[in-house]
């Protein structure tokens, strides 16, 4: 199981930590938890005046899959707003949940690293708590 879950891109996405940190002065922090597995996300954002993330940050405290999910988030999350990140998260967790086609270019092409996860469905949760805290953030006034 854990070759399946923690493979190369995934380890390699957890590592890189892109956005991890916390922003000066965010327009909003959002924590989220899951008390299953004891999984941790706070991300900061700053908003524009059209409601799009232009500054986000995160920290995590939780496994591999979560700060890798997290990372993607931070790569990838400027210029969204909580609908189309809603988006995003609607079609990883079909992904997840029923082998639905994962991006395998654009923006948010490096998803398709969550496949293996598919199988493991005490595992969904842990990819997709970063995209609930974000969405959470970009949410607030």
């Amino acid at each position: 199981m854990i070759d399946a879950l923690y493979q190369k891109d995934v380890m390699r996405l957890a590592a890189s930590a892109k956005g991890a940190g916390k922003l000066p002065t965010p327009t909003a922090t959002v924590t989220v938890d899951n008390p299953l597995c004891g999984d941790r996300v706070t991300f900061d954002v700053v908003m524009d005046a059209d409601k799009r993330i232009q500054e986000v940050a995160h920290t995590v405290k939780g496994c591999v899959l979560c700060q890798a999910s997290a990372s993607v988030i931070g790569a990838e999350a400027k210029g969204e707003t909580a609908e189309s990140l809603n988006a995003v998260r609607d079609t990883l967790r079909g992904m997840l949940k029923s082998g639905a086609t994962a991006p395998t270019d654009g923006k948010w092409a490096a998803l398709v690293a969550f496949a293996p996860v598919s199988g493991h469905k005490s595992r969904h949760e842990c990819v997709l708590l970063p995209f609930e805290a974000v969405i959470q953030a970009a949410k607030k006034p």
